[in-house]
């Protein structure tokens, strides 16, 4: 009787209240691969790329580029070792399903890898970047044996990120030898690759958030059915040590970290739809506020990227003039960098300027900035003189300026790019 009783108050609340609506767009991209639900802890996808052709008698001569660190943990043990706690006790009286043995696993393994590694790279990470490095130096190989063969390579202070940059520089230095690559890192260079979040934005971001409207979760009967044999009792466990709506938080940070740690089993099919839209929207909404351009506080912003950017003009300018035989510049950082920069550049997509309601439903996040996220600037120069063009690489697709008009296909004149980044600023 207890049974029947507690299915039909959570099927009668599953049926009143309504998840996230997400665009058609977005819902079919997360449906293509339910870990794209980790929205910035999605490890990177590699996508098969097509070069549009350059001007006739154009080649790229550098490249500037800006990375976000690889795969990582997260923070602390916590949540793992609670969802490690209700499914053994699950197990030891008999009611964990072959689903729940399964989540205990990797709650375990997770728990395993993340102790006293907090936030660290982890070896997909290292692959990661060592992956972007070789397509980089196979797509564009004029860039690195014609001319200059210095490599210059900066990082942010943390940990991860220095060895990004490590194993990005080993994998160029593995096919080519020959290349002169020079590496920094500390505290002078972080208001550039990684400036402190502003105040004022966290402040305005946290009024905005607060006052969306969201629809209100209902379903807790999913979980317990996929776990549990007995979902009574099962209750009864969670709820000894907290309850139902925190047991999914943390299936949800489990299944988050999981795949950074190499873990490519679907840990997010244990929780139900309306959990993964609200908690996906939630950090969808958050970071587009805090790092891009929106309507509500974007301006201020992007006042945030003006060192990074004035450092990624200055060397690519001191290259075209001369000054500078330098072949790539290559910039290791953050999320929070990365995505400002490609707002600044107002790369089409991930530089679209919403209000935060409709960046929710339409932004694609976890395209844009999964782990590893990176912006290549490509820079072509043609041997009869003439304009320098440049190409933009999000995630190594090409991407469009959607306020600037083209060349020709992906390609802009650097001149023009340069007046439309300082035009409407204080630079």
């Amino acid at each position: 009787m207890k049974k029947t009783l507690l299915s039909l108050c959570l099927i009668a609340a599953a049926m009143v209240c309504a998840a996230q609506n997400p665009s058609e767009e977005i819902s079919a991209y997360l449906a293509g691969d339910p870990h794209r639900y980790a929205f910035n802890i999605h490890s990177y996808e590699v996508h098969s790329h097509i070069d549009t052709k350059a001007p006739k008698g154009y080649k790229p001569f550098y490249i500037s580029h800006y990375g976000r660190h690889g795969s990582r943990g997260s923070w602390g043990c916590e949540p793992y070792m609670r969802v490690e706690d209700v499914l053994l006790k699950a197990r030891e009286e008999g009611i964990l399903t072959a689903g729940g043995d399964s989540l205990l696993f990797v709650a375990q393994y997770v728990k395993g890898c993340q102790w006293s590694m907090d936030g660290e790279l982890t070896p997909r990470g290292l692959k990661e970047h060592s992956g972007i490095a070789e397509r980089m130096y196979r797509r564009f190989p004029a860039v690195f044996k014609k001319g200059s063969r210095k490599v210059r390579a900066a990082s942010s202070t943390v940990p991860r990120c220095i060895l990004s940059m490590t194993s990005f520089t080993s994998r160029l230095s593995a096919i080519q030898p020959s290349l002169e690559i020079s590496w920094v890192t500390g505290n002078r260079y972080m208001d550039y690759i990684a400036k402190a979040d502003n105040k004022e934005i966290q402040k305005l971001k946290g009024e905005i958030m607060g006052s969306l409207e969201w629809a209100p979760l209902a379903d807790t009967l999913t979980v317990l059915k996929n776990l549990f044999t007995d979902q009574v009792r099962g209750k009864q466990l969670v709820d000894g040590l907290y309850n139902v709506r925190q047991f999914e938080h943390d299936i949800f940070t489990t299944a988050m970290v999981a795949e950074p740690y190499g873990i490519d089993d679907n840990i997010f099919r244990f929780l139900p739809e309306d959990i993964l839209l609200n908690r996906y929207a939630s950090a969808v909404a958050d970071a587009y506020l805090g790092q891009c351009n929106s309507l509500e506080i974007g301006d201020l912003r992007m006042k945030q990227t003006e060192d990074l950017v004035r450092v990624l003009v200055s060397q690519a300018d001191d290259v075209i003039s001369g000054k500078s035989d330098v072949a790539a510049d290559l910039c290791f950082g953050h999320d929070w960098p990365y995505l400002g920069l490609c707002s600044r550049f107002g790369l089409a997509g991930v530089g679209d300027r919403h209000d935060a309601a409709t960046a929710r439903d339409t932004w694609n996040g976890t395209r844009w900035c999964p782990l590893a996220a990176n912006l290549q600037i490509i820079f072509y120069r043609s041997s009869k003189g003439g304009d320098i063009l440049v190409k933009f690489l999000v995630n190594e697709s090409e991407t469009l300026i959607s306020s600037l008009t083209p060349v020709q296909g992906p390609y802009y004149k650097w001149e023009d790019v340069k007046d439309m980044l300082f035009v409407k600023s204080d630079m």
